[in-house]
């Protein structure tokens, strides 16, 4: 039911879309989405809640915590691409449809970014040493960058370009700089 609501929510937004319509394509009756889930808002909310928790256990999942921070950069960058690619309409529910719909829709957004940015201001802290860096400021153009190139990859995809190459891209944008800061120490 809340693979069949994403779906919908992300393709014609949250205003368009229809309990009938989520309920149909689920496969399920109106009033069994309504058992479930009381209203629409709510429903809207827990496909919010379910997409941002899958994106943040893809990348936490994937960072190499014993590993340099080069390493651990790539492998959070490539599992970030790797599920927004493979989770278009997750992604197009996160960074379209719920930012742009208000309260209470853009918290459960703000929430998950903001858990983002504080696990990656720890990874850049513990990577920074004794280095004189804005860890926090670093993380969040990191976390702004990564969430603006997944949006365009997702909506200009193009031949031979996979999730490997958008982490590249920003990889070869961001690591020269930070590898210089992360030196100072």
């Amino acid at each position: 039911m809340l693979g069949a609501a994403v779906t919908t929510f992300a393709r014609r937004g949250y205003r368009a879309a229809s309990m009938d319509e989520i309920a149909e394509q689920a496969g399920v009756s109106k009033p069994l989405v309504y058992l479930y889930l009381n209203s629409k808002e709510e429903l809207f909310t827990a496909c919010i809640q379910r997409e941002a928790a899958a994106l943040d256990t893809a990348v936490r999942d994937s960072v190499e915590l014993g590993a340099g921070p080069e390493r651990q950069l790539r492998s959070g960058l490539r599992a970030f691409f790797t599920h927004t690619a493979e989770h278009p309409d997750g992604w197009a529910l996160l960074y379209r449809q719920a930012r742009t719909q208000g309260e209470p829709f853009a918290r459960e957004v703000d929430r998950m970014r903001a858990g983002l940015v504080a696990y990656v201001t720890g990874l850049v802290s513990a990577a920074a040493g004794d280095a004189d860096c804005d860890a926090a400021g670093i993380a969040h153009a990191l976390v702004g960058a990564a969430e603006s190139l997944a949006d365009w990859a997702n909506a200009a995809p193009a031949p031979g370009r996979g999730p490997h190459d958008t982490a590249s891209i920003l990889m070869n944008f961001a690591w020269p700089g930070l590898e210089t800061l992360l030196r100072r120490g």
